[in-house]
């Protein structure tokens, strides 16, 4: 029997939607079992902090743990090819952050990409940096660094984490933008004491572990890396009204699995912001040095998009390699 054009077109729409019941269910039931984030950094670091201070109320909001699963090491990579290869039903995350971006370009043998198997959830927030100076440096401002970086080329020693990091990145897209020239020095342990003693001459540096030495003058601010000056830091200029362009933004989200169900995508974002527009997480972020600042799936893509593009820029000027 031959079925007229309408009855066909009913029939063949309707098996598609039956098809895709099982999956629209399982994404409006989500989530129905624990939820792993993975973090890409040791227990007890600002970056694990966080992520806990964010799936506490998530497990409230949504009726399953959200558990924070601890990945260390390569840079966070270990933790990201986790999540890259995870099944994509919602139920294994990544916490992501600045690093993620960075080692896109700076990693030439990653065995996921970045861009392409992470979808992004959400935006948590921004967490800017600034550039402090021992009070041995005889400056007081950027425009007076950038000038004694010039007179002194080579003689000024830049401290940071290690290769690839976001102080060390900050440092060359200062250098790239402004020919400053300087000597990057990476620590595998602790850096201040070198810095308080000015035996490395700047770093830049999170904003809540520079603000007590800043407070007791053991250390000068010289700029925050943000666009507009810091709700953190208000006093201190930002170092793009001085150079304009700079501006460097850790940042941190959450992502997931490509083909995750983009149901479970967008209810995960509307928890998110939901969870950080709370009064009190807003203002344990502040504390911690990020600033909420949320965003649609949509736009934390072109967002992080934008941010591999930009620092794959900085990479090839410096001539940066991993360790």
């Amino acid at each position: 029997m031959k079925l007229p054009r309408r009855n066909f077109l009913h029939v063949t729409a309707s098996a598609v939607a039956l098809q895709a019941l099982p999956s629209l269910a399982s994404a409006l039931d989500y989530p129905t079992r624990p939820v792993h984030v993975v973090v890409g950094f040791p227990a007890g670091t600002t970056v694990d902090i966080i992520a806990r201070l964010v799936c506490e109320p998530l497990s409230q909001r949504l009726g399953q743990r959200f558990i924070v699963d601890d990945r260390p090491g390569a840079a966070s990579n270990i933790g990201t090819e986790t999540v890259a290869t995870a099944a994509p039903d919602g139920y294994t995350l990544l916490l992501a952050v600045t690093s993620n971006a960075i080692n896109a370009t700076l990693y030439k043998t990653l065995r996921f990409d970045f861009v392409r198997d992470i979808v992004p959830v959400g935006r948590i927030g921004t967490n800017p940096f600034v550039l402090v100076v021992p009070p041995s440096l005889p400056v007081k401002t950027i425009v007076e660094f950038i000038a004694y970086a010039k007179a002194n080329p080579g003689k000024l020693y830049m401290a940071s984490q290690g290769i690839g990091t976001p102080p060390h990145v900050s440092g060359e897209l200062l250098k790239m933008m402004t020919g400053i020239s300087f000597v990057h020095v990476p620590y595998k342990n602790a850096l201040m004491p070198d810095l308080l003693a000015g035996r490395v001459q700047f770093y830049f540096s999170p904003t809540p572990l520079a603000v007590g030495y800043i407070r007791d003058e053991r250390l000068h601010a010289l700029g925050v890396t943000s666009a507009v000056r810091s709700a953190a830091l208000p006093d201190i200029p930002a170092i793009a009204e001085f150079v304009p362009g700079y501006e460097v933004n850790g940042w941190l989200g959450v992502g997931a699995p490509k083909s995750t169900p983009a149901e479970i995508i967008q209810r995960l974002n509307t928890e998110i912001i939901a969870v950080i527009a709370d009064a009190s997480v807003k203002a344990r972020l502040l504390e911690l040095g990020v600033e909420s600042k949320p965003m649609s799936p949509a736009e934390f893509e072109k967002f992080i998009v934008a941010d591999v593009e930009k620092w794959a820029k900085v990479i090839k000027f410096a001539g940066i390699e991993p360790e």
